[in-house]
């Protein structure tokens, strides 16, 4: 399995600088997914920039089979644009004429920021034909192809609360603290190995983890309100970290964690945890 970032907050340093020079960044998430069967396009960032940057990574996104929204968040769906600006899932739409898109069946609900700045997807979408003919909005959970499936584990217990980071949605006029029910994440068997692909983790990175037990999961892990200065905060990552260290578990992580936050798990985790940025080669 090969999986290939084309858009995160960073770009990579692990890459030539030539190439580095013509990829840009941007606070979203997009990835490229070759398994031995398949092409899979997992989220599409905040713009267009995930279909520049795939350009540049001599990768074509006219071959993706079938495409995955990891939630409801515009980072991950596209901004909300004008009639003629094609961003995010409308963008891929444009280029790719045939490939479904995984998602789940929640992801339209009201979602806001701690400031009630509105940050779910374009409503628009549900009234654009193409996209409703090539939606397969997924429920709790969904086998796409033998060997991958979608979960939402909306039902699963957790062992830690969700800390919403006061991230809220709207319900009859209501704000009322997210619940994330519009995460799913997509889980994967290649090789012996279960490799998870998480977005932003909303749920709990302890959570997660603790629920699916891959071998490798890759994704956000939502840690970037943490202030690496504040002893409280510091501590919790502390504990994180030694946690997720008790795991048989590889974390390539991105996005949402935060470059400092990751610092702090990298000298806890070692060789367990890796940073991912624009530009970036997994080969699982």
């Amino acid at each position: 399995m090969k999986i290939t970032v084309l858009t995160e907050n960073t770009i990579s340093k692990n890459i030539e600088k030539s190439l580095a020079e013509k990829l840009k960044a941007e606070h979203g998430l997009s990835l490229f997914i070759e398994t031995e069967n398949h092409k899979i396009l997992f989220d599409m960032g905040q713009t267009n920039l995930f279909l520049e940057n795939a350009k540049n990574l001599n990768i074509n996104l006219k071959e993706v089979d079938f495409a995955v929204l990891s939630h409801g968040h515009y980072d991950h769906g596209g901004l909300p644009s004008s009639e003629n600006d094609f961003l995010g899932i409308t963008a891929f739409l444009n280029i790719n004429k045939t490939s479904p898109i995984f998602i789940n069946e929640n992801a339209f609900s009201d979602n806001y920021n701690a400031s009630k700045k509105y940050i779910g997807l374009d409503k628009k979408l549900l009234k654009n034909p193409d996209f409703i003919q090539r939606a397969i909005f997924v429920g709790e959970e969904k086998e796409i192809v033998p060997n991958i499936k979608l979960n939402a584990c909306n039902k699963n217990e957790k062992i830690v609360p969700i800390n919403t980071d006061g991230l809220c949605q709207l319900k009859n006029g209501v704000f009322v603290p997210e619940d994330f029910s519009h995460e799913h994440y997509l889980l994967m068997e290649e090789n012996n190995k279960k490799i998870l692909i998480s977005g932003c983790s909303h749920k709990g990175i302890l959570n997660i983890v603790n629920w699916f037990k891959p071998d490798i999961l890759i994704g956000g892990f939502h840690l970037k309100s943490l202030d690496t200065e504040n002893q409280s905060d510091i501590k919790i990552l502390q504990n994180l970290g030694e946690t997720l260290s008790s795991y048989k578990t590889t974390f390539y992580t991105c996005h949402c964690t935060g470059e400092s936050q990751f610092a702090k798990l990298k000298s806890i985790l070692k060789e367990k945890v890796f940073y991912i940025g624009t530009g970036d080669t997994l080969d699982l």
